[in-house]
């Protein structure tokens, strides 16, 4: 059975390859676009292998009007987008903010103006829980005031929000899901996909298996001296397939349900804190590899502690992030492992 045709931005990055997989295994057709400025084009053999289903990829970059509308000419009856083109690394965003914003910010009004000419149902938005800020309680649920963002990046999440909101509610013919994901960790359970950065990883989990691998020669924690139990930052790490199907809920709501409100914003998270520390133990206890790390000054845009309370999603949507974070620490060393032997890293 097939369900129609999606439109995956980013398709072949971290989020989006995982999505994709998950997208087809529901019954979905997937067309992805990339520019490939932070992913390879060899992910498409990965989710191939997985699924049996090779996706139609377009190399393109969703900043350009002109690519976009040719796309939606040559794959008619598009019928939601699920949006992940977007530069993602907070400290990256501190030094260079206006490619955040040229690229987030234009990425998605070009995906609106497109909806409606090309009538698409929905769009489902890659949101974060930067948009909170420093909250005042844990866990945040979706009823939390959205504080001034503490980074270029945290700061286009905001704007994009609030774009969607303004444009839906100024009449377009089209519904929104935003999900503000915590933090995603992990790969496929069968090591063909999973996190691959162009250079030097600005996320912690590829950085920890490049250093226990031999990569990096030790891992930066930044900070050990935030009010919290170990003094290291809390996060809400979430496994990233879990995550992708957080997305086939909600693009099955929009497209099905049509008792469904025209704009619906959730949590993805497992609603349980951890921290920097704790991190680095639990992969070292579930895989029996060393990660040598060393403490240095905190980094600016880093909040302290946030995790999220997942119960809106897992209530409404149907979803919940369930796997043991052990098990995520084992996918993502399995995944380092295969591009070792594939002589990729």
């Amino acid at each position: 059975m097939n369900k129609g045709t999606i439109l995956v931005t980013g398709g072949t990055g971290y989020i989006g390859s995982h999505t994709t997989v998950e997208l087809q295994a529901a019954g979905y057709s997937v067309v992805i676009i990339d520019n490939l400025s932070n992913s390879n084009i060899d992910v498409l053999d990965g989710i191939e292998r997985i699924s049996g289903i090779r996706p139609a990829f377009v190399q393109a970059d969703c900043t350009d009007m002109g690519a976009l509308k040719q796309l939606f000419k040559e794959y008619p009856g598009i019928k939601g987008i699920i949006n992940f083109a977007a530069s993602k690394a907070v400290g990256e965003s501190m030094e260079k903010p206006v490619l955040y914003y040229r690229n987030n910010l234009n990425t998605l009004m070009n995906l609106l103006d497109c909806m409606t000419e090309f009538n698409v149902k929905g769009i489902v938005f890659s949101s974060s829980c930067t948009v909170y800020g420093e909250p005042d309680e844990n866990p945040v649920t979706e009823a939390a005031p959205i504080k001034k963002a503490t980074s270029p990046y945290g700061n286009t999440k905001q704007i994009s929000e609030e774009i969607i909101t303004d444009v839906i509610n100024a009449g377009a013919p089209f519904k929104s899901v935003i999900l503000r994901y915590f933090n995603p960790v992990g790969a496929h359970p069968t090591a063909e996909i999973g996190e691959l950065p162009n250079g030097v990883p600005q996320n912690l989990i590829p950085y920890i298996t490049q250093t226990a691998i031999g990569i990096r020669k030790e891992l930066s924690v930044f900070g050990n001296d935030y009010p919290t139990p170990d003094g290291s930052c809390i996060r809400d790490f979430i496994n990233v397939v879990d995550l992708a199907k957080a997305h086939v809920k909600a693009m099955d709501r929009m497209l099905e349900n049509e008792g469904s409100d025209k704009i619906e914003i959730y949590n993805l998270g497992t609603g349980n804190g951890v921290s920097v520390l704790e991190l680095i133990n639990t992969f070292e206890e579930a895989t029996g590899v060393k990660v040598p790390y060393k403490i240095v000054g905190r980094r600016p845009g880093d909040i302290e502690k946030v995790w999220g309370n997942p119960s809106h999603a897992n209530t409404v949507l149907g979803w919940k992030a369930d796997t043991p974070l052990a098990d995520t620490m084992r996918s993502a060393w399995a995944w380092q492992c295969r591009l070792r032997e594939r002589g990729i890293m």
